[in-house]
This record gives structure tokens, sequence and C-alpha cells, in this order.
């Protein structure tokens, strides 16, 4: 549509306009991808369609509402021929996304979906439960870690367990598994760089109540500059067990999305040239976030949290924030025993880009491999395919990646390793390590971490035959130190599925004088000895505050996972040895 005022859609007084006013009364509640075109029609004066053809479409007779309904799919279809596309009515994604011609279009659906996973998932705590919460939606049952699995595992079931509430494992039992048969698994992580409030979290300073906190990985810190940040993670709370009379300690995940935080840069007139020119960093002295003014908090702190409370460990923590906690999850500041929280930025997860082609989100490093891990799951539970499987199909996505996987629920952890034992245990009739042992040997893992997209304005920064580009494919990481799991044998079975998913691939190795990063995979395989590829979908800002990838990328991922749940058997029996 013409931005001239000689278009019938500028001015929404003119007969056209009426008329699809009317359109969206009559279509939009039976037809809500209708209602969206009309709309468009309405707010957008920039998309270059024939007027004649508008004029068309809404001034036929308007005599039933199936007739209105076609003629603006018959215009929808149009607009969506044309050069440019359409805007979409998006309900968790502000501003609204753009609709783009039909190369991005299709990927459209699944970036909204995964928007809604990200902004959802704050930090590991929630992540999981993010995760879990579709699982149960999707039927699987969920496994205590300390009750045996033998007699509650059965064919054909889709299951899943936790571990410290940050770590998943969640699998389909093919149809025709035994004990002995292999895993196709899925490894990633849940966790980020961000900042985590400490034990002590009261600090003030200069007239201000801020907040002690610590960097939690490897973060680009001068991004969490100038947020609007909230808070969230885990809290234990005191309550009465009402069967017994004993206390008992619940564990309730908290996510409070308000502008509550604050990291402020310094103003230019009080920084030196020199300081301006490398905005150097004291992560203990700078970013600590502002929470309030002092003066005001400190008045009402006694009414807040009660001065003659025994515990040390509530007296350290800041009062104000203490009840905003108790007010979010409906209890008394005397009940929360600890907490584990984080800061992030406030802002959701959306598409941008001229086309809508790219999903610009906070902690896509290595949530995007989550959602499309959870994805492939549950869709997998859902397939035709599982009925002839005779292997089990499993997502493990770890916290502490980013700090090095060392602890009790990270990639170095047992949770791997126990997985495939106690699942392949459960279908043995007698203890048989022979079983275990051949569960590993027809095992495979497909560790997924993002991965580097070429920058544009730093392209040189790129190995020049292994620049992979967003929107161009999922990326097999190679590195010959072994920073990346992946060799001969596995990166061919990774492109083979790639094949069989008629799915582009790209090829990533570092420069040679560049460090490597590395990822769960050479852990995994070294702990396990479980055959191990590495891959990754690529995005810009890795670490930042706030990252991007292509959305493309997101179907190509979900593509290749669904054709490893589905071809990997086929591909490793026509391997030699």
């Amino acid at each position: 549509i013409s931005s001239s005022p000689s278009s019938p859609m500028s001015d929404t007084t003119s007969p056209v306009a009426k008329k699809a006013r009317k359109s969206i009364d009559v279509c939009a509640p039976n037809d809500e991808r209708v209602g969206r075109a009309a709309r468009m029609m309405l707010s957008n004066p920039t998309y270059s369609v024939p007027q004649a053809m508008l004029a068309q479409d809404f001034t036929e007779g308007e005599s039933k509402d199936r007739a209105l309904q076609q003629r603006v799919r018959r215009l929808h279809s149009k607009l969506e021929k044309s050069a440019t596309g359409v805007v979409a009515d998006v309900k968790d994604v502000k501003p609204a996304a753009v609709v783009p011609a039909k190369d991005f279009a299709a990927h459209i659906p699944l970036g909204l979906k995964a928007c809604d996973f990200l902004t959802k998932s704050t930090d590991p705590f929630l992540a999981v439960k993010t995760c879990t919460d579709a699982l149960d939606a999707a039927g699987f049952v969920k496994l205590s870690k300390r009750d045996p699995f033998a007699g509650v595992l059965k064919p054909g079931g889709s299951y899943y367990y936790t571990t410290n509430h940050s770590t998943l494992v969640a699998f389909n039992v093919g149809h025709k598994f035994k004990g002995g048969n292999g895993f196709k698994i899925i490894g990633g992580h849940t966790d980020s760089p961000h900042l985590k409030v400490k034990p002590i979290s009261k600090r003030s300073g200069s007239g201000c109540v801020q907040l002690g906190v610590e960097c939690y990985g490897g973060g680009l810190w001068h991004t969490w500059f100038d947020r609007d940040l909230g808070i969230s993670g885990r809290v234990l709370v005191r309550n009465t067990d009402p069967e017994t009379g004993k206390e008992k300690i619940d564990q309730r995940m908290v996510r409070i999305a308000k502008p509550i935080a604050r990291v402020s840069t310094l103003c230019i007139h009080l920084q030196t040239a020199e300081e301006r020119g490398s905005f150097k960093i004291n992560k203990e002295e700078h970013l600590s976030p502002i929470l309030g003014t002092q003066s005001l908090l400190e008045s009402g702190a006694k009414a807040q949290l009660n001065q003659f409370d025994d515990d040390d460990w509530r007296k350290a923590q800041e009062p104000a924030l203490l009840k905003l906690i108790a007010s979010e999850l409906g209890i008394e500041t005397k009940q929360i025993a600890n907490f584990e929280l984080g800061l992030f930025d406030i802002q959701p997860a959306s598409l941008g880009g001229i086309q809508s082609e790219f999903l610009n989100s906070a902690r896509l490093d290595n949530l995007a491999t989550c959602f499309v891990a959870l994805e492939s799951i549950v869709d997998y539970s859902k397939s035709e395919d599982l009925a002839d499987d005779d292997m089990i199909s499993l997502i493990a996505l770890f916290d502490h990646e980013e700090i090095g996987s060392q602890s009790t629920h990270g990639a170095g952890s047992p949770v791997m390793a126990e997985a495939v034992k106690r699942i392949t245990s459960a279908f043995c009739d007698v203890v048989n390590v022979e079983a275990h042992s051949s569960a590993v040997r027809r095992s495979f893992v497909m560790s997924v971490d993002q991965a580097h997209a070429v920058h544009p304005n730093y392209a040189s920064k790129h190995e020049k035959s292994h620049g992979p580009k967003m929107n161009a494919g999922v990326v097999l990481k190679t590195n010959q130190n072994q920073r990346y799991a992946t060799n001969g044998v596995t990166g061919f079975i990774a492109r083979e599925i790639g094949r069989k998913a008629n799915t582009p691939m790209q090829e990533f190795v570092v420069r040679s004088d560049c460090p490597c990063g590395t990822t769960i995979g050479p852990i995994i395989s070294s702990n396990t000895g479980i055959r191990t590829v590495d891959l990754g979908m690529p995005q810009l800002s890795m670490h930042s505050c706030r990252e991007v990838m292509g959305i493309a990328d997101l179907s190509h991922g979900l593509s290749i996972f669904g054709s490893f749940f589905k071809n990997f058997n086929e591909i490793d029996e026509s391997l030699e040895g």
C-alpha cells in the first residue's frame, strides 16, 4: 500500500478503510489469520500492493461471513506473494512481529514459540520448570531418582526427572527396546552468564540501597549496564506438614519481571578520554545494582523484617528484597530460609530484522538448544516411528556448563552415565554388566551448544573457509585439539543425519591464531565412552546480555534432531566396525 495521500488505505475514513474495519469485526472472531491480514491494511502504510487490488477485495458484495473470509484470505495470499509481507498481531511479542515473504514466514510460528520459552526461562531453575511444565502437558511421567526405575519404565513410555531442579533428563522408550540397546542423546545446558546474588546481599552507598552480586560465568559485562533488571531463582521456604506437624522445607521458584534493579554507567562528563575509550569494568565495584533510595527503604525496614528475628542469614539480606519475594510467593518473610537468585534483563524475547528473520533474546546460549531439544523429544513421543524404535531417545540439559561442568549436576557429574546405567538395568531381569557396556557402544551423543556466526563487521575473526552464517543451517564444530568432540566418524554420522533430513549444515573451525572455546561434548565422551559430535545453531553476541540468531536455524535444528531420533540406527548399522 502506498503511503501517499492518494492511497485508499491512508485515509481511515475512506470507504475502503471502513469496509476493512467491518471485515475485521466479522472475520477476526472466526479466523485469527484473516483478522491479522485485515488489521495489517489499516495499520501499515508501507507495503506496495496495487490499490485496485485492495479496492476490489473490499468493495465486493458482503452477503455472508464466509464470502468476507474468502476475500480477505485472497488478499492475504496476494500479500504473501508480494516482495514484502504483513504485520502479525502477536500477543506475547511487542511490538508486533512482521510476517515476511515466504522465505521466512514458515519459520515464524516456531520463532514465536521460542520467544515465549526464552522469556519464561530466566535462569536454570525456571528453564527446567518451563521444560517440565511442557513435558507434563505432553503426558511424560515424572520419575523419582530415589526410587528404582525397574518396574516403572515400560516400552513406548515417556519419562523425565530432574537433578537440583536445574538439570533435566527426559526420554522416550522405543516400543522394541531391550536392555543393552543404544541411546540417542541430545545434550545441552541450562545456564548462561549472569549476575548472581551473594549470600550476604545487603549493600548500600551514597544514599542508595544496592544488591551484592557475583559474576557467574564469562559474560560480556559491559552489556549489563543501563538495563532494566528483574530477579528470579529458587527460594527455600519453611512450612509445617499438616499431617505430621513437623517442619518441612519447600523449594519454590520465583520470577519477578519488574525493573527493580539497575546497573548504571558513569556519565561521560566524569570520565577521562582514556576511561571512555577503554570502558574498563571492576566487577566488584562497578556491577552492584541499585535497588532504591536508602532513607526510604531503611525507614520501613523494621516493619518489613522483625528485628527480633534470630535467623542470622535473613538479617544479612536487604529487608525490602525479602518482603518483595515473600509477597510474590504469598508467604511471610520469616518463612524464607535461603535463596539462589540471579538478575535478568526483563526485556522479552522478540523477532527482529526487516523480515523478522532474527530472534533477539537473552540466554540464547544455550536455551535455544534447550527449546529445540524439548520440542524434538515431545514431537518424537507422538511419532509413529517410536513403534519400530529399539533404542532410547533422550535429552540431557545440564547446569553449570559456563563454569566448567564440575558439580553434582553438571555434565562432568555422574548424571549422564547414571541415566544410561539405570534405564538399561530397568529392562534387564538380572544385573548385567555386559548390557550396560553394550548400550554404551551402541549409543551416540549430539552435544549441542550455540555456534559463532560470522559477524559482518569482524569477518576477519573467522577462518576463511569455515564461517557459519545465520539462517543457513546447523553448524558442525571441529577442533583437532579436542576442544570439540567431533571426529571423522561422528562428523560423518551428523552429516548423514542432515542429509536424510534434507537440512543444510555448515562447518566451523576456529582460526589457528585464536583460542577455542569448549563444550560438554569432550566431558561427556571422556566420562562415559559414548561417541559424541559437537553441533550448534549460529548466533551473534554470544555471552552478551542480549543475543541474536536466525529463526530458520530453529527449524533446521528441529529437523536435525528429528532425523537423529528417526535415522541414527540405520546410519550406525551401515558403518563397518
